[in-house]
Order: structure tokens, then sequence, then C-alpha cells
């Protein structure tokens, strides 16, 4: 018979002096033998790493007794090093299948990696017969791992039994991986995205919850609070009682009426953009997005970074369209035009409306961006120098050094920063382009106390009001995403402390 899929490389043995997670000891592709292995090679701040997490899950479900999947976590980020830091995004994702910390990038090397994400396909008797970069169509995979499966069952390699492995568990806590926050000081009320948690949270200003909104299972459903469904929901709008929702796992955006409690889609198809031509522009419901990360509502309309996409969208709310703003979409960072500007993994938005200013966090490129609104309708970048070019320095403009920022605010001509895998809140002066750090150590760590010596944990969404108790403080509300808290950073006092949320029905 014809051999298509015989490999004549053997595949490099995973070294056992790594750490696991979801594995109650290190894996050898020995104890692998008789069955189809994908090797996947990723790390935990990339967007297409994490599409592909949700991809290879199809086909661990539709091949349970013949495929295994062991993802190779491969850092980009000093701050991606540390096995809590991967452990923790492991459990923010849902992963289920064993995961390795490539640390040292060693496997990546032996098996000649060049991308993130890369799949290495090993047949059951342990050689190496193909690699993908990039993300893989569900579909296009099943049909492969099909043809895959039948050869090696006439040629009498396959075993099957269903492997079970020891999963981390998300922690019990009222909070989970909270992402992103929205304020209205006015209605005395917070919006988190309790993202790990798949549901929102509004509580008043003292962090008392009013409402939880989603039934707290991953889902899509529209309808009443108690009935409506997330899947890891990030940012978070408000516009009076109505609340915007970037429902970023659905690759939707949700409407949610506060006054009569209920959820609804307007944007997006629940499938993601990507895999076969489609349309970018169009009546929002037929349109199909990508991840969707964090918003901005002015003047009727909802500005998205649209993180998968490496673009800024535009929701047309009058008219129930919606198409690309800004950002031309291959993944870089460049100047421009609307047109001609790259975005790369947009994750942060906020609005300067005195000078009708939109600034973005580019996360992979470490870099923070201003879009110009009216004028000459350019962007600019404000901080950051490339892809591979990130640090921890506080500065001016290309001597400023971020890593993986994904939260900003903006707030009387200043923009405060979530910088979140140096785990610091950091300020930013738009006119002289200085950045100072103005709270946390640098080092992950949950610590309250004056800001120079507080910790945080990957912080990632910001928002500020004056204190409900004392009106003359000025309080930055911090989703510290990793600690599972909102913290609270006096910006007169410069102190840090950690909201109390109270809901003795949750």
């Amino acid at each position: 018979m014809t051999q298509r899929f015989r490999g004549e490389v053997r595949a490099p043995e995973l070294p056992q002096d790594l750490a696991w997670i979801n594995s109650d000891h290190p894996l050898s592709l020995k104890e692998l033998r008789g069955r189809i292995v994908i090797l996947h090679f990723w790390t935990f701040c990339c967007i297409n790493c994490k599409h592909a997490l949700v991809q290879l899950r199809e086909l661990e479900v539709a091949f349970p007794e013949t495929l295994s999947v062991i993802s190779v976590h491969s850092p980009k980020f000093p701050g991606e090093h540390f096995t809590s830091s991967v452990r923790n995004a492991v459990l923010r994702y849902g992963i289920e299948h064993p995961v390795v910390n490539d640390h040292s990038m060693h496997l990546w090397q032996q098996y000649a990696v060049h991308a993130w994400p890369t799949l290495i396909f090993i047949d059951p008797e342990g050689r190496v017969i193909g690699k993908h970069e990039g993300e893989i169509s569900p579909s296009m995979a099943k049909d492969l791992i099909t043809q895959m499966s039948e050869e090696f069952e006439a040629r009498g390699l396959l075993q099957h039994s269903l492997l079970r492995f020891t999963t981390e568990s998300t922690p019990a806590s009222l909070l989970a991986f909270p992402g992103k926050l929205a304020i209205d000081e006015q209605a005395d009320r917070i919006i988190i995205s309790d993202s790990g948690h798949h549901r929102l949270l509004e509580t008043d200003l003292l962090g008392n919850v009013r409402n939880v909104i989603g039934s707290g299972v991953a889902g899509r459903d529209d309808g009443l609070f108690n009935q409506a469904s997330f899947h890891s929901p990030q940012g978070v709008a408000l516009a009076g009682d109505t609340l915007y929702v970037a429902d970023t796992d659905n690759h939707l955006l949700r409407r949610v009426d506060l006054r009569i409690r209920r959820v609804e889609t307007i944007a997006g198809t629940g499938e993601q953009y990507g895999f076969k031509p489609m349309p970018v522009q169009g009546p929002a419901r037929t349109i199909a997005l990508s991840s969707p990360w964090d918003l901005v509502y002015h003047d009727n309309k909802l500005y998205i970074a649209m993180a998968g996409m490496h673009r800024i969208f535009i929701l047309y709310l009058s008219r129930d369209e919606i198409e690309p703003f800004a950002g031309a979409g291959p993944e870089a960072l460049r100047d421009g035009s609307y047109e001609d500007a790259l975005f790369a993994q947009p994750s942060g938005l906020t609005l300067d409306t005195s000078s009708l200013t939109l600034y973005s966090a580019d996360s992979e490129a470490s870099a923070i961006r201003a879009i110009e609104l009216t004028g000459k309708q350019q962007v600019h970048t404000l901080v950051g120098t490339g892809l591979f070019d990130f640090g921890d320095v506080d500065g001016i403009g290309e001597h400023a050094q971020l890593q993986h920022v994904q939260g900003i605010h903006t707030h009387d001509g200043l923009i405060y920063i979530a910088d979140t895998y140096n785990h610091r809140i950091k300020m930013l002066n738009p006119h002289t382009r200085e950045v100072v750090s103005i709270a946390g150590t640098g080092t992950a760590g949950f610590q309250d106390g004056p800001a120079s010596e507080a910790q945080f944990n990957e912080p990632s969404g910001l928002a500020i009001a004056n204190h409900p108790a004392d009106p003359l403080q000025k309080i930055l509300y911090i989703a510290d995403t990793n600690n599972h808290a909102i913290r609270m950073l006096d910006l007169t006092t410069r102190n840090i402390t950690t909201l109390a949320i109270r809901h003795n029905a949750v």
C-alpha cells in the first residue's frame, strides 16, 4: 500500500527535566507510541496561539482514542518564562491537555520551529510526518487526521485508548481572571468583566454587587441575565443604562439593557473570521469577527480593538453596520493613514474626548498608539518600536519600554497604563511622550500598601472615578487579572488597596 504519512525523521524526545501542567508526570513520546501526536508550539501572549487552542480542542473531541495534543510553551516575552504564569494562562484559556514549559526554547530549537503557533505532527511510531505554521482550519485538519488514521489503522500502528490527565482547576473565588472595567460615577456603577467565570458583575463603587449578568456557563445565549451566556468576555463600555460587551471567545459584540435586565447580540456571526474569503464590512450580524478585546463608546458608535485581526473596527449603532476603521490587517507597527497603518494585537482602547484622540494598547508590539479622529486622521506611535522590542524602562518616546501592555485609560490629559507583563501601573504624557512608573515593583505578587511596594499579577483593565466616601480622592480601579481582584490606586496618596466585593448570593 502507498504510505503517504510515513515519517523519515525520529521526533526528538521530550526532556524529562521540564515543568509540566495538566500531567502528574513528565510525558515522553515513547509512552505515546500507537497514537497520533500533535505538538503545539505556542506562547500565551499570542492571539493566534489562543485561536489554535480552540481549533485543536475540536480535533481532540473528534479523535479521543487515537490523538494526543501536547502544548509546548515556548515564550516570547520574559514575563512568560515562569511556570506559574503559564499555569495561569492554562487556567484562563481552559486548556485540558498536557502543557510543558519549554522556558529555554530547547524543544523550539530541536524541532526547528520559527513561528507561533506551529503544529508538529508525529506518527504512531514516533516519527515527524508534518509541520504547519499558523492557525489551522478544524474541518481541513479533521479530514487530514481521518486520512492519517485510515492509513495507520491499515498498517496496524494505531492503539485505541482514552488517556486521562490531571487537569488544573480555577480557584474558587468571586472573581476569576477579571479582564476589563467600565465605570459610571454618576450612577455609582462599576462593570467588571469576570472573564474566567464567563459573566459580568455590576457593583457600586464600594464593591457591593447589584447584578450578575450571565449564567456563568460558557455559551452564546441571549436573554435575561440568568439565562444569557458569554465566553470569556473582555471589553466593556457604558452608555447610560446600556452596556456594550466584547464577547471575546464567541467573536461577538453584545448589548446589555441594565433596566430590563436583558442581553442581545448586535454584531458577529459566532464564526471566527479567517479560514475562507469573508466580507469585513456590512450589516453587523452578518460579519464574522475575530477576538474583539476592548471597546470605546462615542457619539452612537463603538470603536473595537479587534485583536484577532490586528485592526480597529467601528460599529455604527444607528444603522447596525460594521467595518474596519484603522489598520490594514498584517501584524506590525507602522504609522500613517487609517488605511496604511499597521497594528499588533490591539487589546486596549481609550478615548480623550477633549482632543478626540483614540488611544490603542498594541500588546504584541508593547506599544501605545494615537489615532486622530479629526484633522489629518493619522495613526502615531507614542511608545514602542517593534514586535520584538520590549522591556521595563521609564523614559521618553522610543527610550521608554513596556512589556505586552493590555490596558489603558485616559484622564485629565494623561494616559494610565496597565503594563501587563511588567506587573506595573505606569503613566504616559501623550504630549511629551514621557512614561513614568507609578505603582508596582515589577515582580508578580499580591501586596497592598505604598505604590512603590505594592504588587500586581498581570493587570489588564483600568478605569477612574472619585472615591464615593471622599470626592477629593481620585481612584484608579485596576483589574488585577491573575490575582482575581480589583485593586484601587489613590492617585493622591499613591496607596494601593483591594476592593472588597461582596455578594452573599454568589
